[in-house]
């Protein structure tokens, strides 16, 4: 059930009316409890809810997808509004249907939709957004910077090994491999695309018709070949995906690969532990041995 407060607020905010009696609680990932409910016209209201000084993460998630949707390369849930409601951080926006495909057109159709998003370039030839956000539940810092050599290094990968010593864990190696990946990148032409910054199996699906869609962004302006290396992180994406998103442009290079997985291992690391260590270990030593 959908406390009245919450049901008030939302009629206020947009005037829609739910049918709290119809709601019934889905996946909300793994830090956020959602519920998925029917309004008075039929549309759906998807509903995020944590703890109240969690409200930062959905004021993020709301600029992420403004910023998506903003381009209308591909489909996003229509972000609503955020507010804290008595003891909760709540985020509402559209409700959609969704259903996984691996069917040959819809993975082409996915590889479509995101090689249009990465034809979106920052106005300014900058890296990085208006605003900082989160990947998971770590915040991630996206200030303007001209190089990609320079954000990425600094703001992605050297954040992250601050974050790891924060736990008392050092990783080795790791000045060397952060002065290895800056002369890497820093001998490229890097255009900044617009990215999802999160995009794994579980953020993306399909409507009912089969348009994709794309959820739980952590967008910012990067190399597009970051979104596309996590893709094959956690399981990967159809075939039909990597063929038709490399009838666009190339495939990513595979020591880049590991690099921009390094800071989604990193990350899990700092989340979660774990084996995450290993692996991130294993990665910055196959990154040295390649550069």
């Amino acid at each position: 059930m959908i406390p009245q407060t919450v049901t008030e607020w939302l009629e206020e905010e947009t005037g829609i009316q739910l049918r709290p009696s119809t709601a019934r609680s889905v996946s909300g990932g793994c830090i956020n409890e959602a519920k998925l409910a029917e309004a008075e016209d039929g549309s759906l209201v998807f509903l995020k809810f944590n703890q109240r000084h969690q409200l930062p993460l959905f004021e993020a998630e709301k600029q992420s997808l403004d910023l998506l949707k903003a381009t209308g390369a591909i489909r996003v849930p229509t972000p609503y509004c955020h507010a804290v409601i008595g003891d909760q951080a709540v985020f509402a926006m559209e409700g959609i249907h969704m259903a996984n495909r691996s069917d040959p057109d819809s993975q082409e159709a996915l590889a479509a939709a995101l090689a249009n998003l990465h034809q979106s370039i920052s106005p300014s030839g900058e890296f990085g957004a208006d605003f900082d956000n989160y990947i998971g539940a770590t915040p991630q810092p996206n200030p303007w910077t001209g190089s990609w050599a320079n954000f990425f290094t600094e703001h992605r990968l050297e954040y992250q090994f601050q974050l790891a010593e924060s736990r008392c864990h050092k990783f080795s190696d790791a000045r060397t491999l952060l002065d290895a990946v800056h002369s890497h990148l820093s001998s490229l032409d890097i255009a900044p695309s617009l990215l999802h910054g999160d995009l794994w199996g579980g953020n993306a699906s399909f409507d009912d018709g089969g348009v994709p869609i794309f959820y739980d962004p952590a967008a910012y302006f990067g190399d597009r070949e970051a979104d596309v290396a996590f893709t094959h992180l956690f399981g990967g994406f159809g075939t039909g995906f990597y063929e038709a998103y490399r009838s666009k442009f190339p495939e990513v290079e595979p020591v880049r690969k590991t690099i921009y997985n390094l800071y989604h291992l990193l990350n899990h690391f700092n989340l979660f532990g774990g084996s995450y260590a290993s692996q991130a270990e294993s990665s910055i030593q196959q990154i040295l041995a390649t550069l």
